[in-house]
């Protein structure tokens, strides 16, 4: 199988930077990552608050070496679409998703963030309430699914309100800065395609 993301600026191959559109929000665009986001990406990316809730593959401090990896394409695995979310003009978050496999090849799993200065604007509510419906339909999902840290309460209330359904708690499943903590499951299910 070939290397998709051989070409990559973020976790797309330059073919598919070309096909994917530039999806318009209200106050934010979803499009591509670029060469050229990589100072807006530094500045909204390097945050501990910000890193906090995500995985450890998004790591503090988030360096310029960082930054290059994630951009030339070598930190997201296969089957991982994600897109810049572009506000004023510059790159100040994420939002993506990473197909399943065989079997599970209807799913995937979502995951986002976004830059500290703009928290509390509902701006990701936005974001996720135009990917998710976007990416499914592109995709052909009949499953989307996300995991919150327990403690992330903002972004259990940003899946809520984009028909995500909590589905269970996975104790103890993650080790983040030296505390155990839960993992809250959400899903968005379809039973029919369009």
């Amino acid at each position: 199988m070939p290397d998709r993301y051989a070409g990559g600026v973020g976790s797309l191959s330059q073919r598919e930077r070309a096909l994917t559109p530039d999806l318009q929000g209200d106050g934010f665009q979803l499009r591509p990552w670029r060469s050229d986001d990589l100072d807006s990406l530094l500045r909204h990316a390097n945050d501990a608050e910000v890193s906090r809730g995500l995985r450890d593959r998004f790591p503090y401090p988030y360096t310029r070496g960082d930054g290059e990896a994630f951009l030339a394409g070598r930190v997201l695995a296969p089957g991982t679409l994600n897109l810049a979310i572009e506000i004023d003009g510059q790159a100040c978050g994420s939002v993506g998703a990473q197909q399943g496999l065989a079997e599970r090849g209807h799913t995937a799993e979502l995951g986002y963030w976004l830059g500290r200065a703009y928290w509390g604007q509902g701006l990701m509510t936005r974001v996720v309430g135009l990917f998710a419906p976007w990416v499914m339909d592109e995709l052909r999902l009949f499953r989307l699914q996300a995991t919150v840290v327990d403690f992330n309460l903002g972004s259990a209330r940003v899946l809520e309100k984009n028909g995500f359904q909590e589905e269970g708690v996975e104790r103890c499943a993650v080790y983040k800065r030296g505390v155990l903590h839960d993992l809250r499951r959400f899903a968005r299910v379809r039973t029919q395609l369009p």
